[in-house]
């Protein structure tokens, strides 16, 4: 590598060619790809790309994953009328007597819209900010097998906490119940952010393929992709995802009709397979082991770029941090034989560093993507406590979105996707990230026109519809059936197909494999932002402000989407090098493999 070669540069003429080694051949179609196992350049431009099959541990982990989310959800989903309602008339659990259970909605603690809406914010917020401490632990301690089995633990001890706020004893006393419930979502967070962290890159792990061509029954010869396998991975991780969402459909009808103490000690039993699970395949999991202290010498790469690069001018900063060698201080090169003792690192650290960081400037739009779907969260289900129930529990009408997503899954992995490779369309992770964006965006319009034909039709019409009662205490509701408030939730779903699954995708494939945890926390933590944008807002988190709260977030998704893709539009020329990312020397493979099959 030349002393002063330009990172940058290197990025921006990347491609599927550029990145390619070959052994002996004058033509480009001839080429070896590096790390292949014999295929060309000509068969991987030529070839229809196939994911490859996915071991058994693959889906141990997805399994993994179900029951947690079970867990959460099951959980979470219940926040919001357990916080914002008061106990029904007569009811000491929280549940509807049976004979008000048409129109009836569940509660226990009265503390209405607002603080409900900060309540939850804070759970958001709090849950994914803690990845960070998961996979800094994952990625320099414990590796994310262990990490996995002590922050599960800690997990369960957070659910039988939030089991006893919900016991009658204890909701009989109202700031005793709260109390203990932010206690619960203290510790739950805890827990589940760990978690979070290293379930997702843990899944991806149990698959070691190589690019290889292979020869279907039919004698078409194609290509077993890696790429396309991650993608696949993850489709179905993040349905296991939805489908423990989905399972947690129960929990509406448990706290409405048994109260609210079951509804929780439920997911509570079914969290016990997250440990039982993992020991399972103890044996048999691809375990990555920790790799030592990568997140100082990250922060010590780019504070000697940085150094050069400061200004009190922020203009000039940026400017400075644009340059093409930009980062060079940081290179060991650039010292010649008067290196500095702090300097620990190799050139091909900084290229990883510089990459990465190039990589995940991604996830920085995805706060306003998150912004979107926090409100079929929670402000979707105020709108549908306004609507005729017909016996409909109105927070069950939130379990359409994981269902919608379980259907479109697979879908979209062996119909959709397979069309668009066969018809050689590059429908790449920036495109679909995009247009997660617009259809989030569109999903917020159909709910702020929704929010206002409610105003409309409801007795109590803007002000405060969901808490619209009779003179003896029974809801007054708007003649619209609360199954129209379907299109946001399926809508979101659809979104996330497009963004919030290929930022997992992403986050695992452009980052180190030393870093991979922490990467992923990073691309999580994105959430954590939104929560804190969110509760910002909570003083016009009310419901006479829904429609312009709505209409204003669908806007924002679509201005910031293309945004996004303007931004970001050349990494689709470098998608290629950036998966390469991290699996040199420095990454950790030097003890893992034979030298000569490192990839550099």
């Amino acid at each position: 590598m030349s002393e002063h070669k330009d990172e940058k540069s290197q990025l921006e003429v990347a491609s599927v060619i550029d990145e390619k080694a070959y052994y002996g051949s004058e033509n480009p179609d001839d080429k070896i790809i590096e790390g292949s196992e014999g295929v060309t350049e000509g068969e991987f431009k030529s070839l229809r790309h196939v994911a490859d099959t996915l071991p058994y541990t693959a889906w141990l982990v997805v399994v993994v994953e179900f029951a947690e989310r079970w867990s959460y959800y099951g959980t979470a989903n219940s926040y919001g009328n357990y916080i914002r309602a008061p106990l029904p008339p007569g009811s000491t659990t929280g549940a509807v007597p049976k004979a008000d259970r048409m129109s009836g909605v569940a509660g226990a603690l009265g503390q209405g819209v607002q603080k409900t809406s900060a309540i939850k914010t804070f759970n958001s917020f709090f849950l994914y900010v803690t990845p960070f401490l998961g996979g800094i632990l994952a990625d320099t301690k414990w590796g994310r097998y262990k990490t996995i089995m002590i922050f599960s633990a800690v997990c369960l001890i957070g659910h039988i906490i939030l089991v006893i706020s919900a016991a009658p004893q204890v909701i009989a006393k109202t700031n005793v119940s709260l109390g203990l419930l932010i206690l619960a979502i203290f510790v739950i967070g805890v827990g589940a952010g760990g978690i979070k962290a290293n379930v997702s890159p843990m899944v991806a792990d149990q698959y070691t393929g190589k690019l290889r061509k292979e020869t279907l029954p039919s004698g078409e010869v194609i290509i077993r992709s890696p790429a396309v396998t991650y993608q696949s991975i993850y489709l179905f991780f993040y349905a296991a995802i939805n489908l423990g969402a989905a399972g947690a459909i129960s929990a509406a009808f448990i706290s409405r009709d048994h109260g609210y103490w079951i509804s929780y000690l439920v997911p509570t039993g079914i969290f016990c397979l997250v440990p039982g699970i993992l020991l399972l395949g103890k044996n048999s999991y691809v375990k990555t082991p920790p790799r030592g202290s990568v997140i100082l010498e990250t922060f010590r790469v780019i504070k000697l770029a940085l150094g050069p690069a400061w200004s009190i001018n922020p203009v000039k900063t940026y400017r400075n941090i644009s340059v093409e060698n930009f980062w060079d201080p940081a290179k060991p090169s650039t010292y010649g034989d008067n290196l500095p003792a702090s300097i620990t690192w190799d050139e091909e650290f900084v290229g990883e560093v510089s990459r990465t960081v190039k990589a995940c400037q991604v996830f920085c739009f995805f706060p306003f993507f998150w912004l979107c779907y926090s409100q079929i969260d929670g402000n979707l289900g105020t709108m549908a406590a306004a609507m005729t129930l017909h016996g409909t529990p109105n927070d069950l009408i939130q379990n359409l979105n994981p269902i919608s997503i379980i259907v479109m899954v697979p879908f979209f992995n062996y119909i959709v996707y397979p069309l668009l490779r066969r018809w050689k369309i590059n429908f790449s992770p920036i495109k679909r990230i995009y247009a997660g964006f617009l259809v989030a965006g569109l999903a917020m319009l159909y709910a702020a026109i929704l929010q206002k034909f409610l105003y409309e039709t409801s007795p109590c019409h803007d002000n405060l519809p969901s808490e619209c009662v009779t003179a003896d205490k029974k809801p007054l509701q708007s003649p619209i059936n609360v199954w129209v408030v379907s299109g946001p939730y399926i809508l979101v779903g659809l979104a996330e197909i497009f963004a919030s699954i290929t930022s997992l995708e992403y986050a695992y494939t452009k980052a180190p494999q030393r870093m991979k945890s922490v990467v992923m926390a990073f691309s999580q933590f994105q959430t954590a932002v939104s929560s804190a944008i969110n509760f910002a807002l909570v003083p016009l988190n009310v419901e006479d402000k829904f429609t312009w709260l709505f209409g204003a977030f669908g806007i924002v998704s679509w201005i910031i989407g293309t945004l996004f893709m303007i931004t970001f539009r050349a990494l689709d020329k470098q998608e290629f090098a950036l998966n390469a990312i991290g699996t040199g020397e420095r990454a950790g493979f030097a003890d893992e493999v034979e030298p000569e099959e490192r990839k550099v």
